[in-house]
Order: structure tokens, then sequence, then C-alpha cells
């Protein structure tokens, strides 16, 4: 029983996939830099760059050889961003749309939609009104409903629009409940990021050329949080630190916890809270704008690409890109893996599934070749 993503960057949503037990068969994405490691991450699962706009259920059908069991992704959410223009010409709109047309090309048991809360407001609700309107006739869509990571235990506040749907024939329903009963409390920053201080820096690897590398070997105990996203051997990419000039580095020393630099607005993190959301920036296509990162809570520089990618709660060898502005663009793209696993799982209740292999997100790291074992039994 196989699964597709659409518009999969770097994999954060196939991460909680994974680890709620299933297999990822394709991913598709059109951004060459963007998932430039995805298959290094998940060297089971084909990865096709394509423009969804222009692929149609029978080539999905085609490449995964089986019947497609779930369809999930987060279209482009730019255009519908309360941060950014929120421009109603902005063409990337249209792929929600082709989101929803594939899902009825394609038919699968179940499919999940991400997004920025901004399609719900009024300028953009009446494309997901729309969207949603045209797979009725096949499915039971639930209420587009934002939920927050840090509610389900990331060290990030990162609130996302979700929308699921259950073909009817099956006969079950999403049912949100069983989602909340996964809450849990948000880790804190410190939980997520503090044994990262005890890494050293190792000499590179010949098979991840161009990548920093680094080991834990401190003594001290991680958190409950850090120990689940820590790799085994402790090893990792992407933790070269922003070389600041003196004056930035004076500047950041006279801001606060929770307070922002004023002339950067860059937020320092407070270690007993959850990080702001953490923004993509923009490709070349758009001007390269770089998002605005945080300083971390301690020293006086801003954090790392990996303690960006543990307070969105990617494990420890999830590799990005040799470049950190790249790297941060696929992190702030991304679904929070931590939040991508609990929507899995709660569709699993609903639809009944078992599954012999379903684990934690840092249980899971890498997927196996063969399919988990499911049985639905749905009501």
């Amino acid at each position: 029983m196989k699964l597709v993503e659409l518009f999969c960057g770097t994999g954060g949503f196939s991460r909680g996939a994974h680890a709620a037990g299933f297999e990822v068969a394709v991913a598709y994405d059109l951004d060459k830099t963007l998932t430039s490691s995805y298959e290094i991450n998940f060297p089971q699962t084909k990865l096709r760059h394509e423009d969804v706009g222009e692929l149609t259920g029978d080539k999905i059908r085609a490449e995964v050889g089986d019947e497609v069991f779930g369809l999930f992704g987060g279209p482009p959410c730019q255009g519908f961003s309360d941060i950014g223009r929120r421009d109603v010409s902005d063409p990337r709109r249209l792929l929600l749309g082709h989101f929803f047309r594939l899902v009825k090309e394609v038919k699968p048991a179940f499919f999940i939609m991400e997004n920025v809360r901004g399609l719900k407001y009024s300028d953009s609700l009446p494309l997901l009104t729309d969207a949603i309107a045209s797979v009725q006739e096949d499915y039971k869509v639930s209420e587009p409903e934002v939920f927050n990571a840090a509610d389900f235990g990331a060290a990030t506040v990162r609130n996302r629009i979700f929308v699921v749907g259950i073909r009817k024939d099956i006969g079950a329903t999403f049912d949100r409940a069983e989602l909340l009963k996964l809450r849990r409390p948000a880790a804190t920053v410190q939980q997520a990021i503090e044994d990262l201080e005890s890494a050293v820096e190792m000499t590179p690897s010949e098979s991840l050329q161009g990548f920093d590398r680094w080991k834990i070997e401190g003594k001290a105990e991680p958190s409950s949080y850090a120990s689940k996203l820590r790799a085994k051997d402790c090893v990792f990419t992407g933790h070269m630190a922003t070389a600041h000039t003196p004056a930035v580095v004076r500047r950041f020393s006279e801001v606060a916890p929770g307070a922002f630099d004023l002339v950067g607005r860059h937020p320092r993190l407070k270690p007993d809270g959850q990080c702001p959301t953490l923004r993509a920036g923009t490709g070349s296509d758009r001007g390269s704008y770089q998002a605005v990162r945080p300083i971390h809570p301690k020293f006086n520089r801003v954090i790392t690409v990996r303690e960006a990618a543990r307070l969105q709660g990617f494990p420890d060898d999830h590799v990005f890109h040799p470049t950190i502005w790249h790297s941060f663009r696929m992190i702030g793209n991304s679904v929070s893996p931590i939040m991508a696993e609990a929507v899995f799982n709660a569709i699993k209740s609903c639809l009944k599934i078992v599954t012999d292999n379903s684990s934690s997100t840092a249980e899971n790291h890498t997927p196996t070749s063969s399919g988990p074992d499911i049985d639905i039994a749905a009501e």
C-alpha cells in the first residue's frame, strides 16, 4: 500500500510518513536544488523532477506500478502566506487546484494537503473551497483546520492548515479527535539543541562532498527530545556557524532572550521557549531573499542549519545542502516531521491500519526496502 508525495522538497512530510510505518513509493518536485539530497535521505523512494501542473494520474500510477494508497503534499504556499505579498496573480497558487485534480485522477484511499494558514483568509478561501468541492463526490473531506507543530512536541511554533480526505467507499472518516490524542508538551529550545554544543568538527566525508561533518562527544545526557533525533553514531552534517562581523557580534550580545535585534530583526531564542516559525527565503527566481534567522540563546550568532533542523524535528542523519542558505530554504519550506508523523498516525487510527514497523521519527531514520505490513479494517 504505497504513498505518493507531491512537492516533496527535502522530505519533511516523507519523514513523518515513514515514521508512521508507511512506504513512500514516488516523490515529485520541480526544484532540483531543494530536492538535491532527497535520494540520500530516502534511497528506496523514486524522485521525479516534474511540474505537478503537467503531471497526470495515469503517469503517477504507471510510476508506482501498483495502486496508490495515499497521496500527500504541501502545494507552494508563497501565494497564500500572510508574511508574503499574497499576489493573486502568482501562478503558484494554481498548484493547489492541481493537487486536488490529481487526487481525483489517482483516487487514492486517502489524501493529505498541507499549507499555510493564510489559505483560509478571505482572498484565498474560495480557491480552497472550490478545490475541496472538486473531490467531495468521492471523498469525505475534513474541515480545513490549523494545527501547531509545537502542540505535538516540536520545539518550534509552526501553524499549518491540514485537509484530509478518505475515499467514501472505504467507510471511514478522518476524526480530528484521533489527532488531538497525540498532542504532547512542546520541547524547549534548550532541550532541542543544547547537546550540540559539545559537537566537534570531523574531517569531510568522501561520500558527502562539500558537507561539513560533526560528532557529539560530550558526556552530558541529552534531553529525551534530542536523544530521539540523534544519529546512532552521533555524527551529523550542517553545523558550520555563520561568521559575523565584530559589529554584529556586539549588537547580538545586547539582545536579550525573547527580544529582537533592532537592525536585522533577528529574534533571540528563549532557552525555555519555542523557536518562532522558521522561514524559507526565496530562490534566485524571486530575488534570492534570505529569511531572518534566529539568534542562538547563548552564543552571539544566528543558529546553524543543524540547530534549525533539530528545532523543526528532523533527525540528525537527515542531510540538507552543502550551503547554509539552501539548507535553510529546505527547512523553512518543510513540514515538521513531528507534525507529519502525528497526522499519519491519526489516519492509521481512523482507518484502523496496523503496521509492523511503525516507530517514532527518530527511530526510523532510513526507510527499509520492503513496505510495511498493513491491514485495513475500517468500520
